[in-house]
């Protein structure tokens, strides 16, 4: 049985589609890259997953999660999963951070909520894991408010958010747009290695293929809500079968020789 399968998903708004009739597995320890142009869907297959679609949404299909249907949950079901067996690191941290709550309780929070652990434990254990993700002078940082921390620094707090409860799967939307160059391949890394530690699946999502290339196995490219073509990074980097496949490759050495005169992608 893989870790997650999506078959058929479909999103709409009204008589819009945003995402149709896309299909895809991951198995357990593996990694996926959605790769598209922004209004491709797949920022909206990340939120069906992590059942956090607004209401106006009308989902078809089916998304199973460790054998369980996902489709159709109630929110309040959802939510168990949510924090505990998936976790999601959001493009913009300070956005999905509680700008009213310091970050020890935030970090604190699902591990109280899923696993019981009293406030003194689980303040402790936000301890550890704002040091595990390399975050300098943890004690000041618990007692801060996220607008009192940069935003590498309220990225590498949503990674310990998300990864606190030990997830299966861990959704990263865009999670170093926002992030200067040389902060973007810092936390990029962090993500690799606390997603081997843990034995995570990752699913990553993401418009820059070098960088899909670095984090994930596999890639499933999509345009206008679907999925055109999904293959491993080798192949598609190097016998894309779709057209668009090879614009964005074509997109992404033009980027990368402007950029350090040599090009990247081979």
């Amino acid at each position: 049985m893989s870790l997650l399968e999506v078959h058929n998903l479909t999103i709409a708004f009204g008589d819009k589609k945003v995402v149709d009739s896309i299909s895809f597995t991951l198995e357990k320890g593996s990694r996926i890259g959605l790769i598209g142009e922004s209004g491709s869907g797949k920022s909206m297959t990340s939120l069906a997953i992590m059942g956090l679609l607004p209401d106006t949404a009308t989902v078809s299909g089916s998304i199973t999660f460790e054998g369980q249907e996902l489709i159709g949950l109630s929110d309040r079901e959802h939510s168990h999963l949510r924090g505990n067996r998936m976790g999601m690191v959001f493009q913009e941290p300070l956005t999905a951070l509680n700008p009213l709550m310091r970050i020890g309780k935030q970090i604190a929070g699902p591990l109280m909520i899923h696993k019981g652990a009293s406030l003194k434990d689980a303040l402790g254990s936000a301890l550890e894991l704002c040091t595990k993700v390399g975050l300098p002078d943890p004690d000041r940082v618990l007692r801060a408010y996220p607008h009192q921390l940069s935003g590498g620094q309220r990225q590498r707090i949503g990674l310990a958010i998300a990864l606190a409860c030990e997830p299966a799967l861990l959704i990263a939307d865009e999670p170093t747009t926002a992030l200067d160059v040389t902060v973007q391949r810092e936390v990029l890394n962090l993500i690799n290695t606390l997603v081997d530690q843990e034995g995570s699946s990752l699913v990553f999502v993401t418009h820059d293929l070098p960088v899909v290339s670095i984090m994930t196995e596999n890639i499933a490219v999509m345009q206008l809500g679907q999925i055109v073509e999904n293959a491993t990074v080798a192949s598609l980097f190097h016998a894309p079968k779709h057209e668009y496949s090879q614009r964005l490759i074509n997109a992404a050495r033009v980027a990368e020789d402007a950029f350090s005169g040599t090009g990247g992608i081979k």
